[in-house]
């Protein structure tokens, strides 16, 4: 007989993170085995201290509260609705809950076995990440390679997901010196509205603390003078941390030390000036910059401003990320999943502006960068648009409103930050906004009447990714896309000589090859000096073996070197390359607000001019085995 309620719930799941990236089959079991849970406003369904469940939650219907018990008056941690996970303490650790979870409203939400997820994790590893990083957004505690164990079970999945970001704190403190009296650091706290101030001796260095909890406790209730010096009624010593540091580091200090306020100093010590002060509302604001958050802010946004403040936002997080030595295929996912979503926002927001709904199914589809997960610093824009068929009285009509809806979605975009691709290949452009037989057919007449446009065209696609819409469609077209390439061997000729044909990144006595003239001259191409060419030949080796789910650059080589045992070191070196150049030119275009593509050779250190080289060889390893595999030779 059939389990409609387990139905329902496997429908709701199905698409929400990160239940949106589990395998059916699993899906279903989680769905059979959930529980269903109604609240009552104001009911609570844990508190502080309670026994950890057997289950975490995800919101169906209404809201839910997370309060902190242990800030002052139970402060609001977040605010759970439709499709928030929480309360996974139980999943990643031993202990009893943290926090209290109360329904805003009346509410529903379905309670996912602890016992029946936990296996999945070890087949999913992305859906692990994103617990965690929804799991650090919301406590106090930090997540620490323990807890990853608890998940993991030492399966080798990077230890490096603590909340990586640097904290902002205040860099303006209030101070005042041991012998002022209490009355005047409490007139200079009411002053500034601040709820500590710093005892420092002459230099500047952190002594102590007075806090309103101290003017309470000895104040207030007559125990001391308000004309006695601050000396008598401070916190000493004070507690202190250095300037850089993450999020997760804050965490464990206030939790270790049982403050709410740390003074930040050069070297982290008493002996250095002072430099800010950090408090727990601090620390509260800041993980509104963690990526759940984000992704909150960008579902709840409701125009290109916000969505562009967003953008910018997510920006500082990469910044963090990239000087902190992030591994790269974490940031590259986590920047790739808020950069889907800002997209899916702009589809939202412009079909919603439309006087209709969409008259059938369709796909949008992420191209270039983008779609191979590799888009991290804001570059311009490259998409299509396929919609089902539809009959020919009706196709014009169609075609129609999905042209001016793609324009809709590329306007937009376009708002937020991301450029008008100069080359138009955009859904904008009725060339990409087309039925899925025409791109059928065009892709056709790309793989069968090639020259170095076609190439360039069906290259593209082949690194395709759905953003947005019908699975379906998406599926049917990369199924004919990679059929074409069937028992076509020149094809793979063909592209892997178009490959070779970009300039070498060093010239015969191992120099950087630079631009000779033009508004980059002296500048080194790192994007078609190194990124193409290693990008390229990780496409084509990876078509050459059939393989189609796996579009990002560094996956695909170390897909390779399981294909290929024999060549297992050299693919895994291609692997490093790819990440390495991608880390490089988003660090030089962070630091120089651009997209990192040309290089001034004069800034590089000596280590990155070696590390370079080291990138280069191995491009040249990797185009000499194209040229070799795929018999380039003959026809140049």
């Amino acid at each position: 007989m059939k389990n409609t309620i387990a139905d329902r719930v496997y429908d709701f799941l199905k698409d929400y993170p990160p239940f949106d990236i589990i395998k059916k089959e699993d899906l279903i079991t989680i769905a059979e085995n959930a529980i269903i849970v109604y609240l009552e406003k104001g009911k609570i369904l844990f508190q502080n201290n309670d026994t950890s469940h057997n289950y975490f939650y995800i919101v169906k219907e209404g809201g839910v509260l997370l309060k902190n018990n242990e800030l002052p008056d139970a402060k609001i941690i977040d605010v759970c609705d439709e499709g928030d996970v929480f309360g996974l303490r139980p999943l990643i650790t031993n202990d009893s809950y943290f926090m209290t979870a109360i329904a805003e409203e009346e509410a529903i939400v379905y309670g996912i076995p602890i016992n029946v997820f936990k296996p999945i994790l070890q087949k999913e590893q992305n859906v692990g990440l994103f617990l965690i990083e929804s799991f650090t957004s919301k406590t106090k505690t930090p997540f620490t390679n323990e807890y990853t164990e608890n998940i993991y079970h030492n399966t080798g999945i990077d230890k490096s997901i603590e909340e990586l970001q640097l904290i902002k704190y205040s860099k303006n403190p209030v101070c005042i010196a041991k012998d002022d009296l209490v009355i005047k650091a409490a007139n200079r706290m009411a002053m500034h509205n601040v709820s500590s101030i710093i005892v420092v001796d002459d230099d500047m260095h952190p002594i102590g603390m007075v806090t309103d909890k101290d003017l309470r406790n000895f104040v207030v209730t007559g125990i001391f003078h308000a004309r006695v010096p601050v000396g008598q009624i401070m916190t000493f010593p004070a507690e202190t941390l250095k300037k850089d540091i993450t999020i997760t580091e804050a965490q464990l200090a206030m939790v270790k030390n049982k403050t709410g306020h740390i003074v930040i100093t050069e070297d982290g010590t008493d002996q250095t000036k002072t430099l800010g002060i950090l408090t727990e509302h601090d620390l509260v604001l800041s993980q509104g910059n963690s990526a759940s958050g984000l992704i909150k802010a960008i579902k709840r946004a409701q125009d290109s401003k916000e969505l562009r403040k967003i953008r910018q936002q997510i920006s500082q997080v990469l910044k963090g990320y990239i000087f902190q030595n992030i591994p790269v295929p974490l940031i590259t996912q986590i920047i790739h999943e808020l950069t889907e979503a800002i997209t899916v926002r702009c589809i939202e927001i412009s079909t919603e502006k439309m006087p209709e709904k969409p008259p059938v199914p369709f796909a949008w589809l992420s191209l270039g960068s983008h779609g191979r997960k590799e888009q991290l610093l804001v570059t311009d824009q490259d998409n299509a648009l396929v919609f089902e068929d539809v009959p020919e009285e009706k196709y014009e009509k169609v075609k129609r409103y999905f042209g001016i809806l793609a324009g809709k979605v590329n306007t937009l975009l376009n708002q937020v930050g991301y450029e008008f691709c100069p080359a138009d290949m955009m859904a904008r452009n009725p060339k990409w906004c087309q039925s899925l037989t025409e791109w059928k057919t065009q892709f056709s007449h790309w793989i069968h009447k090639v020259d170095t446009e076609d190439i360039l065209f069906s290259s593209i696609f082949f690194d395709f990714s759905l953003t947005y819409g019908s699975k379906e469609i998406a599926d049917e077209l990369a199924n004919s896309i990679f059929s074409a390439t069937d028992y076509n061997p020149m094809f793979f000729t063909l592209m892997a000589r178009s490959s070779l044909q970009n300039p070498m990144p060093l010239g015969f006595f191992r120099q950087f090859l630079v631009e000779q003239d033009g508004e980059h001259k002296d500048m080194f191409d790192l994007k078609a000096r190194a990124l193409m060419p290693i990008t390229d030949g990780a496409r084509i080796l990876i078509l050459s073996h059939k393989i189609k789910a796996i579009n990002n650059t560094a996956e695909r080589f170390e897909k390779l070197a399981e294909l290929e045992p024999n060549n297992k070191d050299f693919f895994l070196s291609c692997s490093y390359a790819a990440k390495a150049l991608i880390k490089f030119r988003t660090k030089h275009g962070l630091l120089h607000h651009d997209n990192g593509r040309y290089i001034v050779l004069k800034e590089l250190t000596k280590e990155e001019r070696l590390k370079l080289k080291r990138c280069f060889k191995t491009i040249s390893e990797l185009q000499e085995l194209l040229k070799i595999r795929f018999k380039v030779s003959q026809i140049l």
